[in-house]
């Protein structure tokens, strides 16, 4: 290559990098002032700083609140993004909670359960242990959420693929978790009657467990815990049982 065709290499390099260069600095700007391409939100689709006080949360029946849980997992199917004001919702929230609902969920992080029902900060409790267990400590922290707090449903929140449940389908023994497992045996005992092959490997089989824990963990708040079991009878608040499904999203309200 001669020094006129370097020349005119250089040149037109330079001039492709200063394009590019250009083109870069256009798209920063549109998106800054929401031109194509730029990621649109809708001011009614942000999650604002607005918290329930302890005057609405009192006057919501729990059959309104369980409508609200289907309505924002809908929302979430929809891949309506779960934008959240979260500077401001610290703020008002260090002043008081009145979260509408409280979810017993599995430990997974497959499942992030503000989001799974499109709500933000201050509007539910979450309880989190691995397989979606009852024991005294979780029934405090639900009697907590509703007997003090005024929360006005009990989720218990299960999911596919749980491993958990086969953990204590493979009966697996170690350390601590051999204990938490044998809360969950039962659901594994009362599935012998599944027509199918009844191992871990088996996802049908792994989710018909999955559905018998959550039945038996509702079963237990209302067993163990008179109080939860008072305000229920009462029509104070509803215990409900549910399955999140790892594929689609889509919380089961089934039990």
């Amino acid at each position: 290559m001669n020094s006129s065709e370097l020349l005119l290499a250089l040149s037109l390099m330079i001039m492709i990098i200063l394009f590019i260069g250009k083109g870069r600095k256009k798209n920063k700007a549109e998106q800054e002032q929401g031109g194509d391409g730029a990621l649109k939100i809708d001011a009614d689709k942000v999650i604002s700083g607005k918290l329930l006080t302890a005057q609405q949360q009192a006057a919501m029946a729990p059959e309104t609140v369980l409508e609200i849980l289907k309505k924002g997992n809908l929302q979430f199917l929809e891949s309506i993004l779960t934008v959240r004001n979260n500077s401001e919702r610290i703020r008002l929230a260090s002043l008081g909670q009145y979260p509408l609902a409280v979810v017993l969920s599995c430990l997974d992080s497959r499942v992030p359960v503000e989001d799974v029902f499109h709500l933000g900060m201050g509007d539910i409790f979450v309880a989190r242990v691995a397989g979606n267990i009852v024991n005294e400590d979780i029934l405090g922290s639900l009697e907590y959420a509703c007997k003090v707090s005024g929360s006005k449903v009990i989720v218990v929140l299960g999911h596919e693929h749980c491993g958990a449940i086969k953990s204590a389908i493979d009966d697996v023994k170690l350390g601590n978790i051999t204990s938490l497992l044998t809360k969950i045996k039962p659901a594994v005992l009362s599935s012998e009657n599944f027509p199918g092959e009844k191992t871990s490997s088996n996802a049908k089989y792994v989710h018909h467990v999955c559905e018998q824990n959550v039945k038996l963990s509702v079963a237990r708040i209302r067993e163990n815990s008179p109080i939860l079991k008072e305000m229920e009878d009462q029509g104070g608040i509803l215990i409900v049982g549910a399955v999140y499904d790892m594929s689609t999203g889509k919380v089961n309200f089934s039990m």
